[in-house]
């Protein structure tokens, strides 16, 4: 790699025409949105449509003991009522759903049947002709109680004698051998090496215990569907969310129908973060359609989000480090327990792998556990799992730095993982940029520069998240003016129209502004994983790209029968199509696109992938904090983010993932937490009492990117979106320790939980 540098871009050394540069787009980009063009879930408005609510359980923790919903359907202008009764009775065994769930804990998970499990659970749902009617509706639905304690942290879930949420779960591998009923749905180990000789061989041991709270990803379009049964038994749903197939696949196994039959169209999304993968009250606006006939009309208020909808999950971590003197890591050991929310289903296994993965641990034990506790069933967000244990490994790292006198870059680098590290979990790197990640941060003016006054300290942190490929559609058609139709399957949330755009450009020779991408229903596109997990610009970018080739190879085809020559003699560059040999048989682009229909059938590329080689990311945060010690307010003063995404397709989309994941994760270090009594109700259910952070309370966040290829992508793509969530918290806890010599070890770092840790020291 070198180090030219084009507005803190690191490049590689293999540059592009189109892929790298910063064009404007505003077909592509946010244009439509800015200027109110775009259509979201919540500006659908089909004929005739009902307004639908859904009855939420007001307890923690509570038997149904029975629904009574006969006022509700008398009252004039309710023109429906469901209940768990509407849903289908048979339970096929074996899990179901992008949840992975038994059928009847994903059938609850949208309305409850025998039991409520969290407050917000739902209940039932009512369609009515406007909204006021409908929540009068479900004023007039009577429930009988009983209420149960509730349990709200893993480690209070895996007491003896703690409540227990789901009388049949059993303990997936479970390596403890527990006996009795259990709110342990999952415990898994990873191993590698000898951990006791790996700790004999320490020079020194620290280990420490971390708590963190619940956290919403804090979207701001709230969750909405629309859902339309018609009289020929299709279901047509259009909403914003993350993942199409994935709804269409989820809705049609809960209310009991032929995926074939589910259409489900897009919409613009209003973030998401992970938050719009579940199923929530789809099939509850499904159920209500077929009953009443007409389309329903769903949309969440922001309580309901917030009480509702899947959190990033709280978490108890322990992990114990071992070092020499120079050092060098000798052993590593996790234990990690996520709050799964009310069923199976947490992060906890992303997060054990993210734990240890940026160094090279020769000899490591991490164990897993997935705890059910009464909140909402988690889901993921943003690098799911990954923050989590980076707080915890990031500052006991720091702290044997600070024991040995060593910087902490240095530490970092000495123990970096690179290409042929092994993960404790299995997995050997490919090539990879930890280390250059690293030396950007230790060469940065911002880690360099001095500081001179009282409580400033300065932290540093890095991160990893390992991206995903999955499958992926597209297809290419060319247009007689010179230009193309993308057509693709993965909803757009920060930037993907561009980034697919210029990939097709890129191969096609022709200029990313002559490139139309829309994002499309899942009857009119090949199944595409969704949006999440770092993988659309990696997987559906190869899916455009192998399109692109197939156009490509098409159009070379139909300007060798125009001209009555080989194809093979034929090449396309430049953006002209022409002959290897005779420099008179030359086209542009734009020409030959005249001349096709005339010449035979339409070019249509279409690319199909299940791509492998995604390539693991890394991020590196440099943090200067001032800590008041009579307040304990922090003030982040400058924060810089240093990450390697293999190749920046847009670096300007790429700059404002890693500020965008870098602000999530500031909030989570310092603000934002679920509060919760101990009946399981939570109290700050509005955007006033989740405190997250706002521009006043943030510096400018300054970006690096870094390139270090992905050998396993035709253009050296790595996922960009997640990693640069995880290193936050952590350096900005380690920034905290600098300023005012406390260790932290609980998320978040508010006034009160900073007091408390002067206070106890």
């Amino acid at each position: 790699m070198t180090t030219t540098q084009d507005r803190n871009v690191v490049r590689s050394q293999k540059e592009f025409k189109v892929v790298g540069t910063r064009p404007l787009l505003n077909s592509s980009t946010g244009a439509h949105k800015v200027t109110g063009e775009a259509i979201y879930g919540a500006d659908f408005y089909p004929n005739e449509y009902l307004h639908g609510k859904v009855l939420r359980s007001p307890h923690g923790h509570a038997k149904i003991k029975s629904i009574n919903t006969s006022k509700a359907e008398a009252l004039e202008g309710v023109k429906a009522v469901v209940t768990y009764k509407d849903y289908p009775t048979n339970n096929p065994e074996g899990t179901h759903g992008m949840a992975g769930l038994p059928m009847k804990q994903l059938r609850d998970n949208s309305m409850a049947s025998d039991k409520v499990l969290y407050e917000g659970h739902p209940i039932a749902g009512v369609a009515a002709v406007n909204p006021h009617i409908a929540e009068e509706a479900l004023s007039l639905i009577e429930i009988d109680y009983e209420v149960l304690p509730a349990v709200l942290t893993a480690p209070e879930a895996l007491k003896d004698g703690a409540p227990i949420l789901l009388e049949d779960l059993k303990t997936k591998g479970d390596i403890t051998k527990q006996k009795g009923q259990t709110n342990l749905a999952e415990h898994f180990r990873h191993e590698k090496g000898d951990i006791e000789k790996g700790f004999g061989e320490a020079d020194h041991i620290l280990e420490r215990e971390f708590n963190t709270a619940t956290v919403h990803q804090g979207y701001i379009e709230p969750q909405n569907t629309t859902a339309y049964w018609d009289k020929d038994g299709r279901l047509f749903i259009w909403l914003s969310t993350q993942g199409p197939f994935e709804v269409r696949s989820d809705t049609a196994i809960a209310v009991g129908i032929d995926e074939a039959k589910v259409r489900v169209t897009p919409m613009e999304i209003g973030g998401g973060f992970g938050g719009k993968f579940p199923l929530y009250h789809e099939p509850v606006a499904a159920l209500l359609s077929k009953k009443s006939g007409k389309a329903v009309k769903i949309v969440m208020s922001r309580q309901e989000v917030l009480e509702g909808t899947g959190p990033t999950p709280g978490s108890y971590s322990k992990v114990k480090i071992g070092i020499t003197n120079e050092g060098k890591i000798t052993a590593g050991q996790a234990y990690i327990a996520f709050e799964a929310g009310a069923y199976p289903g947490s992060p906890v296994a992303a997060g054990a792998q993210c734990v240890f993965a940026a160094y090279d641990v020769p000899n490591g034990l991490v164990d897993g556990l997935d705890v059910v506790v009464n909140k909402p069933k988690a889901a993921a967000y943003r690098a799911p799992g990954a923050t989590q244990v980076a707080m915890a490994t990031e500052t006991v790292i720091d702290e044997l730095a600070e024991k040995i006198g060593m910087d902490p870059i240095e530490i970092r680098m000495i123990n970096a993982a690179k290409e042929g590290t092994r993960r404790i979990d299995g997995p050997v790197y490919p090539l990879i940029g930890c280390e250059e990640v690293l030396k950007e941060m230790k060469k940065h003016p911002h880690y360099n520069a001095p500081i001179t006054n009282k409580n400033v300290g300065r932290g540093v942190a890095i991160g990893f998240w390992f991206n995903a490929g999955l499958h992926s559609s597209a297809t290419i058609s060319v247009n007689s003016d010179g230009t193309v139709n993308l057509v693709e399957g993965s909803p757009d949330i920060g930037g993907s129209r561009a980034s697919l755009s210029m990939m097709a450009a890129e191969v096609l020779g022709i200029n990313p502004e002559e490139v139309n991408a829309t994002v499309t229903n899942t009857d009119q596109i090949g199944y595409t994983f969704g949006t999440g997990g770092s993988r659309v610009t990696f997987a559906t970018g190869w899916a455009v790209y192998e399109a692109a080739q197939d156009a490509k190879k098409q159009m070379i085809a139909r300007a060798a029968k125009i001209w009555d020559v080989d194809a093979s003699t034929l090449e396309l560059k430049d953006g002209n199509f022409q002959s290897k040999t005779d420099s008179a048989l030359k086209i542009t682009f734009k020409e030959l696109a005249s001349e096709l229909h005339d010449a035979g059938e339409p070019i249509l590329g279409v690319g199909n992938v299940d791509p492998s080689g995604e390539g693991g990311a890394f991020a590196g945060n440099i943090v200067d904090v001032e800590v008041d010690p009579d307040t304990g307010k922090v003030k982040i003063l400058r924060f810089t983010v240093i990450q390697d995404a293999g190749k920046a397709i847009h670096p300007s989309f790429v700059e404002g993932q890693m500020q965008g994941g870098s602000v999530q994760g500031i909030g989570w270090a310092l603000n934002e937490e679920y509060f919760y009594n101990k009946s399981g109700n939570m109290s700050n259910v509005s955007l006033l009492d989740y405190r997250m952070p706002t521009s006043l309370d943030l510096p400018n966040i300054d970006t690096v990117i870094v390139e270090v290829a992905n050998p396993g992508h035709p253009f050296g793509v790595r996922g960009v979106g997640e990693v640069n969530i995880a290193p936050p918290p952590a350096a900005i806890a380690n920034a905290i320790n600098k300023a005012i010599g406390v260790r932290m070890n609980v998320l978040p770092m508010n006034p009160n939980n900073i007091m408390d840790a002067i206070w106890n020291k």
